[in-house]
């Protein structure tokens, strides 16, 4: 009986709970168009390869730059028109034969003038955020896949590329509820391969598909291969 016992521990503490996961890009992004356009410009050599501030995407905007350029030109009419209008209702102020109602119409002719001027401050901040995002550049993301081309017609929602983060890697494995205190304290294997590496986040929360499960990430620093399939042993 006492041996029994004692053979019974040791096969539980030396049990491995074993998982396979496929080591993905730390972080996967579907890049998509927010504005309207036609695209004049898309890099297809860099397809494939790392980016080092790289213009990926360019949707034209010569509208949008020559409707900035008329707007900050109009914008400084409004000013110099606001400085005018002030001084006259200044001077109205001033002066006692001047009716209410004229200098009631001079201060209305200023608070149109700030109304416009708020007005065309908004528009030239869209027309430059818009300018913005027609030209598309990335810092050092792989570019995985460009889904337009030269002369294409693109609107908001459009998918222009998709972009990996390849600085780490990302093991998703989804471990029973039941088990999950038992693995978090264990050494973690790769292909049989001892490390140092520990859970880095768990989803206490059941995952739609794998219901009686949380769902795990193991963070692995600068993997030389992607897209692999690993062994992933607890022990």
């Amino acid at each position: 009986m006492r041996y029994l016992l004692v053979v019974l521990v040791f096969l539980s503490s030396s049990f491995a709970y074993e998982f396979y996961a496929k080591l993905e890009p730390i972080n996967s992004y579907m890049v998509k168009s927010s504005v309207n356009g036609k695209v004049i410009y898309t890099n297809d050599k860099i397809e494939g390869y790392k980016a080092n501030n790289s213009k990926i995407i360019e949707i034209d905007s010569y509208v949008d730059r020559i409707d900035l350029q008329q707007s900050n030109n109009k914008l400084k009419a409004i000013n110099n028109m606001m400085k005018i209008e002030d001084k006259n209702y200044a001077r109205l102020l001033k002066v006692s034969s001047k009716s209410g109602f004229e200098k009631d119409n001079q201060k209305l002719k200023v608070i149109t003038f700030e109304t416009t001027k708020a007005d065309i401050l908004v528009k030239i901040a869209n027309l430059k955020d818009s300018i913005k995002n027609k030209k598309l550049v990335e810092k050092s993301n792989y570019i995985f896949n460009i889904a337009v081309k030269k002369g294409d017609y693109v609107n908001p929602g459009t998918l222009l590329y998709e972009s990996k983060d390849l600085s780490k890697g990302k093991l998703e494995i989804f471990i029973p509820i039941s088990d999950v205190e038992k693995v978090k304290d264990k050494t973690i294997y790769l292909n049989d391969e001892k490390t140092d590496l520990k859970i880095d986040k768990i989803y206490n929360v059941a995952d739609s598909k794998h219901i009686s499960s949380y769902k795990a990430e193991i963070i692995i620093k600068n993997p030389k291969t992607f897209s692999r399939l690993v062994k992933i042993e607890f022990k």
